[in-house]
């Protein structure tokens, strides 16, 4: 299995609650204890302005480019600006289109980053700048590679720039399980929404995704999913409130992985939130999520 990651996906924030050193810690895990091998790691190529351009507001797009996006808007992101964060902008994105064109031709791709899934089309919010997985979406169509896509989003916080930017396409079906009484305050309305209460544990939160995930295919065919696989429902997380354990994480994933198998669907994951106090639990629940896409790829 091939994965996209970049030196650039890691950029100085200072002091901040935005695990930035997850996208350096990641990757080195993964090559360290031979999960992936270097050849399995590639450097995306950067994504083009006309890509995000098919998704962004012109205006706001300029904005942030130029450093001249207004300081509110800046704190909603909630990321401090500078050049070479727009340079990891565009390089995550390049990292999910070019995991999607991998996933067409091989079945399943990562990238080790992305999913940042609260960017609409005039602002960004929630350490979320442009909407990697939608832009990737509209370049397959530009190109005529795919059309029907569908977003399987676990991150513990609703996918609410996917679910606005996807609304009223019918072509593209948004299923988001997250926890009720979390950040979006205003949740949108994507395609089906499952909102859980606090504290919910392994037990619940497999049980109602294994009973939701054959529903989707009686509702939506789609040509490929996008797998939004956010750490942050683990126990403990400062901005969680859900109480899975690291095995029940594993579990979710093995789920999805089968789903995807089970129909012949193209698998694209991107890493999503995790914002575990303890660096090394962020790290290795993604270097999980890796490793079990690994094993289920050679299955």
């Amino acid at each position: 299995m091939r994965a996209f990651t970049s030196a650039c996906y890691a950029v100085d924030i200072g002091h901040h609650s935005y695990p930035m050193d997850k996208y350096r810690l990641v990757p080195a895990r993964l090559l360290a204890e031979a999960t992936l091998s270097r050849e399995e790691l590639i450097e995306p190529e950067a994504a083009t302005l006309d890509d995000i351009l098919r998704v962004h507001t012109p205006e706001y797009v300029q904005a942030f480019v130029n450093g001249t996006l207004e300081r509110k808007a800046m704190l909603r992101i909630g990321l401090p600006w500078s050049p070479e964060l727009v340079r990891r902008a565009f390089a995550v994105i390049g990292g999910t289109i070019g995991a999607t064109r991998l996933a067409l031709k091989e079945g399943i791709a990562a990238n080790l980053a992305g999913g940042t899934h609260h960017a609409f089309a005039d602002h960004g919010e929630g350490y979320c700048i442009f909407n990697d997985m939608v832009i990737a979406m509209r370049r397959l169509r530009a190109d005529g590679a795919a059309r029907r896509f569908l977003v399987v989003d676990l991150d513990v916080h609703q996918g609410n720039g996917t679910a606005a930017l996807c609304a009223g396409d019918p072509e593209v079906f948004t299923f988001s399980m997250h926890g009720e009484n979390n950040y979006p305050a205003r949740k949108e309305h994507g395609s089906w929404d499952i909102a859980l209460p606090d504290g919910v544990t392994d037990e619940e939160y497999l049980g109602r995704l294994a009973r939701a995930l054959p529903q989707l295919v009686e509702r939506f065919r789609p040509q490929l999913l996008f797998y939004q696989a956010g750490v942050d429902v683990l126990a403990g997380d400062r901005f969680g409130k859900l109480a899975l354990t690291m095995e029940g994480v594993g579990e979710r994933d093995r789920l999805v992985h089968d789903f995807a198998h089970r129909l012949g669907l193209p698998l694209v994951i991107t890493l999503g939130g995790g914002y575990a106090r303890d660096l090394e639990h962020i790290v290795e629940a993604h270097c999980q999520t890796v490793r079990i896409a690994k094993r289920e790829k050679k299955g």
